[in-house]
């Protein structure tokens, strides 16, 4: 059986990849994440059997999960100090990696990105360690998770927002716009280097581009659960940042990782793809549905002072329908629904 690498592998996007490559192989899978964001195994592993192997965990009674809870730096240091490491201290013979998802990195909402971008710009650091590591072990394959902050902010102001096309970032050409703080700039940056490993290392890579990803297990920080919650308990009025006259661009993290895993089988240069619904929704017509779902109707109440971010974030699909045949299964209402339910749930459980 082969050895999978999910690095950041406990945050919303890792954990969701860690249960499909669960459901679609049968294959070992390394976790890697030190807990600063994500959070323990066995609060979302439905199978939390466990054992310890000196310092690291193993789940499921298959033993199929290793765990290791350690900054991933730290980790990809000691695999290129040692390449027999992880066979010396865990027994656990690799060769070759898999396939390998890079999801470590500093996240955040809206606060952080704007409250503290010299703090998300270690992603520069997380992501020069991960790629050079690539380059000299040669995974299978590899899926480099770039964002949709990526794209020029003058393409999403109020009175010049676009679909976005992948189109509208060229690596390899001669100028580009300015993408969103500190972590457009690092996604910038990792997409121009899987590009470099695509071509000069013979590297089998893909980048995506999420947009405005959510689901049922998605933390509080984020916008949707934390506002779907908020309607469950009739907040009324109803506090929004900004304007809430702000769009993005919702997909749920289903139809996110079907998307992913069907591009990791079909290009392998570094071409970065979009996925997102490529509808455009604002904050307010997003508190109207969950209040919908919740029975009232609110007065709302912008807080202009809080950050805000880009006026419309959305994508065009376009690329991705032609080059793949994909498009999303989950509408807005039936994804924002889920999410609902179990907002609702999580209330009565806390009473």
């Amino acid at each position: 059986m082969k050895f999978h690498l999910v690095t950041g592998a406990c945050g919303f996007v890792g954990r969701n990849t860690v249960k499909q490559l669960l459901k679609r192989t049968g294959d070992y899978v390394i976790m890697v994440d030190d807990l600063s964001v994500g959070t323990h195994p066995t609060t979302w592993l439905g199978d939390p059997v466990s054992k310890k192997l000196k310092d690291i965990e193993v789940f499921g009674k298959d033993e199929r999960l290793f765990f290791f809870r350690t900054d991933i730096r730290k980790f990809l240091n000691k695999l290129q100090e040692d390449a027999d490491w992880l066979k010396r201290e865990y027994g656990l013979k690799i060769e070759r990696f898999g396939d390998v998802f890079h999801f470590a990195a500093i996240v955040g909402g809206r606060a952080k990105i704007e409250g503290d971008p010299m703090a998300v710009a270690l992603d520069l650091s997380i992501d020069a360690e991960f790629f050079n590591w690539i380059a000299k072990s040669k995974p299978e394959r590899v899926l480099y998770p770039s964002s949709s902050a990526a794209y020029p902010i003058n393409l999403q102001a109020e009175g010049n927002a676009v679909a976005l096309k992948e189109s509208y970032i060229d690596i390899n050409g001669y100028t580009l716009g300015k993408p969103d703080m500190t972590y457009g700039w690092t996604k910038l940056t990792g997409e121009y280097l899987a590009k470099i490993a695509a071509e000069h290392y013979g590297i089998s890579i893909v980048c995506i581009r999420p947009f405005s990803g959510y689901g049922e297990d998605q933390d509080l920080s984020y916008p949707v659960p934390a506002i779907a919650t908020r309607a469950a308990r009739k907040e009324d009025p109803f506090e929004v940042w900004g304007t809430g006259q702000q769009g993005r661009d919702f997909v749920h993290i289903d139809d996110v990782m079907d998307c992913m895993f069907l591009a990791m089988d079909k290009i392998h240069d570094g071409t970065a793809i979009n996925i997102g619904s490529g509808k455009l929704t604002s904050f307010i017509e997003l508190i109207q549905l969950f209040t919908k779902f919740a029975g009232y109707s609110p007065a709302i109440k912008p807080l202009t002072d809080k950050p805000m971010g880009v006026h419309s974030r959305y994508s065009d699909m376009s690329f991705v329908k032609q080059l793949l045949g994909w498009e999303p299964r989950i509408s807005l209402e039936e994804g924002m629904r889920r999410v609902y339910d179990v907002a609702v749930e999580r209330i009565k459980n806390n009473k």
